[in-house]
């Protein structure tokens, strides 16, 4: 697929973002766990995750909060506040995957980049800023009171950037959360990033890179 979009828009945690709830999890209950124990903890809380914000909008402590302590009571464990507030904070210290910048850097000059992301405002200027190249927009959960993957959250970027599915480029590496809905809202060109959070799913149509750095390839620079 070569296309030149409007813009590219850009799932951000996870995609550009070492988004490392893994790594945090860890930290806290490898003492507590076996590693074949911790490895369920750490997929159990990521779907949690995903489930929590397929509700009505709440900020995003909440989704973390509501994620950990049901995955605490699915897995046994006592839940802590504290716990959860720690993994909250560490969202906006993380930075982005090592391909990112460079990757960007090739394309940033020509098109306008996007990010749409399941963040609050207060967290995503610090991850942005770490990426080390010009995000035209950022959209956040928070402003469209609504998390991806629903619907509503591409459809508050739309209308902010006053196009259509047709206009641009989607980018992301989770199919659960943006190129499923991507898909479904008539978003014809997608990337895959695969960061090996899924396996590949060829039904939703898309170009497949292992990094960023195969992005410029796709619009033809």
């Amino acid at each position: 697929m070569t296309f030149r979009p409007k813009y590219i828009t850009f799932d951000c945690h996870g995609t550009m973002i070492n988004f490392d709830m893994a790594g945090a999890a860890t930290d806290h209950y490898s003492q507590t766990l076996s590693p074949e124990a911790l490895k369920k903890f750490i997929k159990d809380f990521s779907a949690y995750r995903l489930d929590e914000v397929l509700w009505d909008w709440k900020p995003y402590a909440e989704v973390v909060h509501n994620a950990l302590e049901r995955t605490c009571k699915r897995n046994g464990i006592a839940f802590d506040t504290a716990i959860a507030q720690d993994i909250y904070n560490r969202v906006p210290t993380w930075g982005p995957h090592a391909d990112v910048t460079a990757g960007l850097a090739k394309v940033a000059s020509d098109i306008p980049l996007v990010a749409l992301t399941n963040s609050m405002n207060s967290q995503i200027p610090h991850n942005i800023e770490k990426l080390g190249v010009p995000i035209a927009h950022v959209f956040t959960a928070e402003d469209a009171q609504a998390y991806k993957p629903r619907m509503r959250a591409f459809e508050y970027m739309f209308d902010q950037l006053g196009c259509g599915p047709e206009d641009v480029l989607h980018v992301s590496s989770s199919f659960r959360y943006d190129l499923m809905t991507a898909y479904d809202m008539g978003i014809t060109n997608k990337v895959w990033v695969n960061r090996g959070h899924e396996p590949a799913n060829p039904f939703y149509g898309y170009s497949e890179i292992s990094d960023m750095s195969g992005l410029a390839k796709v619009v033809g620079l």
